[in-house]
């Protein structure tokens, strides 16, 4: 049975439509189109604790099919960067097919600190994680911290205060680079709405993709499993990460949305990477 959301995803969903009405992308001047998080709204002044739209990446997927996926959590702090990161080590995914690499019990020491170019993450890390989930796990945290800072700094990791030359068999003894988003995220991403929401018709969907020819299907499945609408629309780029948007009428009821990838090889190259969210339209 899929596990529902309410209320703070309502609430995450709001935040992140008022923070792209703003135009608050973060961006780091990289000229990667795969960073497009979308860190506090403009309009909440720096220091001040508000409720704030923040991307926390998870892991969607097992082995060599594991992905990171965002989702946009509605945190309470004064300090984006690092209640992005509390979160990321302290809440589950909202989506039922997400999960976490980070042993329960990590916590973060002190507050992110950051120079011109580098973030430094104080961790008490008290668990293991299998070797071949390390590195992905490390890279949650690498997307998490810059997506939040809206830069492509490199995360300098502490443990307990101190810095370490590995880390479940990961070299970490130079800051961490981000991993290419390529290799590293899902290729399509569904922003808003968020998993559990409640919204109206026509349902607007906003996500990204870095997709072949920038084409972006889309699927519409009710309680019964069967599709009730199906459709494609096209990113703003092509093989890039870029935005993507389409609406669908839709009666009262609930529903999964699944955005997915165009398929050239017609099966014949690898699973075709795609995304589910569960709506209730009212």
């Amino acid at each position: 049975m899929r596990r529902r959301f309410g209320r703070l995803g309502v609430l995450a969903a709001g935040l992140l439509a008022a923070a792209l009405v703003g135009g608050c992308t973060g961006t780091s001047g990289a000229g990667d189109r795969g960073i497009r998080d979308t860190p506090a709204p403009t309009s909440v002044a720096p220091g001040v604790q508000q409720q704030r739209a923040l991307p926390v990446y998870y892991v969607l997927g097992e082995g060599e099919q594991a992905r990171l996926v965002r989702e946009f959590h509605a945190v309470w702090t004064a300090d984006p960067v690092s209640g992005a990161v509390a979160e990321l080590l302290g809440e589950p995914p909202r989506a039922p097919d997400l999960r976490t690499g980070w042993p329960a019990g990590t916590t973060l020491r002190s507050p992110v600190a950051r120079d011109s170019a580098l973030v430094t993450v104080d961790l008490a890390v008290p668990g293991e994680v299998p070797p071949e989930r390390a590195a992905l796990t490390l890279q949650q945290l690498v997307y998490t911290v810059q997506g939040a800072a809206g830069t492509t700094d490199p995360v300098r990791l502490l443990v307990d205060g101190e810095p370490v030359d590995t880390l479940w068999g990961q070299d970490v003894s130079r800051p961490i680079p981000r991993a290419d988003p390529y290799a590293t995220r899902l290729l399509v991403q569904i922003d808003d709405p968020a998993e559990g929401a409640t919204v109206s018709s026509p349902v607007t969907v906003k996500g990204e993709a870095a997709a072949f020819e920038a084409t972006v299907l889309w699927e519409v499945r009710g309680r019964d499993g069967d599709v009730v609408r199906s459709g494609a629309t096209t990113s703003e780029e092509g093989m890039r990460f870029s935005p993507f948007r389409f609406s669908v009428p839709l009666p009262p009821g609930t529903y999964d949305i699944t955005v997915l990838e165009d398929d050239p090889s017609g099966g014949e190259g690898r699973p075709v990477q795609q995304i589910t969210r569960r709506v209730t339209v009212v």
